[in-house]
């Protein structure tokens, strides 16, 4: 299948594409992201940088971790003209995985943020009630703020213990 602008390839015809050698994957998630976990040989240029970033000449697949971002990344460069070919990968790394094709890891590379967020909102959930039934009932309101700060992060798709572990040291990844 040749990549015309706009196009959804999924993660067996962007195998068959990288087989081939007529393609250049850009992996727009952020480094932390990349190092859990990428397609042998796709460049890392996160979202944020995308329409800064020398890109490689030649037709392009985007990919992120649910398709999200490269869907917006695509629409980006397709607004500003970009020259050749550009495609993204349907259902994202999620589907890369689920068709059991071939990732990279880094060694050593940190857990994913998601489930740091979850050790850390239920660690504070447990905590707060022991501490409840030990120490003071009051404390049972640290389990009802995180409890709201995880409503609040699902409504908005804001999250700030993702952005607070994400600038933690063990996060910060380097090229």
């Amino acid at each position: 299948m040749a990549i015309t602008n706009s196009a959804h390839l999924n993660a067996r015809e962007l195998a068959e594409q990288i087989q081939s050698g007529r393609i250049s994957v850009i992996d727009v998630r952020e480094p932390m992201e990349y190092v859990g976990g990428h397609i042998p040989g796709s460049h890392n240029i996160p979202l944020s940088r995308l329409a800064s970033a020398t890109l490689p000449s030649g037709p392009l697949v985007l990919v992120c971790q649910s398709g999200i971002r490269s869907e917006k990344g695509l629409a980006d460069l397709l607004r500003r003209g970009h020259p050749h070919p550009l495609a993204d990968l349907d259902g994202g790394m999620s589907a890369w995985q689920q068709a059991g094709l071939p990732m990279t890891r880094r060694q050593g590379a940190p857990l994913p943020l998601m489930r740091q967020v979850q050790i850390a909102a239920g660690s504070l959930v447990l905590l707060g009630a022991i501490l409840s039934q030990t120490v003071a009932p009051g404390w049972i309101w640290l389990a009802g703020f995180v409890g709201a700060g995880l409503i609040f992060a699902g409504i908005s798709g804001f999250c700030g213990m993702a952005r607070l572990l994400g600038a933690m040291p063990w996060n910060r990844v380097r090229a």
